[in-house]
């Protein structure tokens, strides 16, 4: 039984696309609490431009940006070829499977470090007296922080992603694959950007607005760009998936996820 489904071209295609999407989102999440400059990653100075009043624009950015344009592209892939209830589907069992991740992250913070654990990192590299558990507990917490705002942001990012995509395919049929996967992306990501910072920071910290505003903009302009490099690989990606599962189905599944998808966001 197991054997005839693992050879039914649909299901393993949808195993290995769920698989690198769920691979992605909590890779994001867990990295997502380093900031880090791209200007300097770049050998370059900080930009610092001047943006509402005398707060300086740099680009400054989660490391989490680096992996969630490569998620709402699988997000359009999976939209694609097994329609809005496919999506929904895998991003509801995505924010359980993150939930539970930071659960098992919280409980292993609880945990008594053992003395020889500690002993043989007391030191760092440069012979500084060193705590590894304070350490372990400070990175992993920085991702506990953001949590729930950063599955709002998701959750919401991912309906309104599947929305203008159906919308945009209305339009396009068949054609102009990069307009209706790359609009999508564009919204769902603006949206992203700002609600988790809006809920984490504005709401759940002393951030003002305006570092609110100032950061998610930096961000949103980096999974701007990101999104337009990337789509020359929703065509390969397209190439690689019909030429799989054959000309026949590809347009099968295609037809099938646009007449399952309706009007509504949710």
């Amino acid at each position: 039984m197991s054997t005839s489904i693992l050879k039914n071209k649909k299901t393993s295609l949808f195993i290995i696309l769920a698989g690198i999407f769920i691979t992605n989102a909590l890779i994001a999440e867990l990295i997502g609490g380093k900031i880090f400059s791209f200007e300097k990653t770049l050998g370059a100075d900080p930009l610092e431009i001047p943006l509402f009043g005398d707060f300086l624009l740099q680009f400054n950015l989660t490391a989490g940006v680096l992996l969630w344009p490569v998620v709402f592209i699988l997000t359009d892939i999976i939209n694609e070829y097994f329609g809005k209830e496919g999506v929904k589907r895998l991003t509801y069992i995505t924010v359980g499977l993150i939930a539970y991740a930071f659960v098992v992250i919280y409980l292993a913070m609880e945990l008594a470090p053992a003395d020889f654990w500690l002993n043989i990192n007391a030191t760092d590299s440069e012979g500084n007296p060193f705590n590894i558990n304070t350490a372990f507990n400070k990175v992993l917490s920085q991702g506990l922080n953001i949590i729930f705002a950063s599955l709002v942001a998701f959750l919401l990012g991912q309906f309104v992603d599947v929305y203008v995509f159906h919308k945009l395919r209305k339009i396009t049929g068949k054609n102009k694959i990069w307009l209706r996967a790359t609009g999508s992306t564009l919204v769902s990501q603006f949206i992203d950007s700002f609600v988790v910072l809006i809920v984490a920071f504005y709401f759940l910290a002393d951030w003002s607005l305006v570092q609110v505003l100032a950061v998610g903009i930096t961000n949103y302009i980096y999974k701007f760009i990101v999104a337009v490099v990337l789509t020359p690989t929703l065509y390969m990606a397209h190439n690689v998936i019909d030429g799989y599962l054959g000309k026949e189905l590809s347009e099968e599944m295609m037809e099938q996820a646009a007449e399952e998808s309706g009007d509504k966001l949710f």
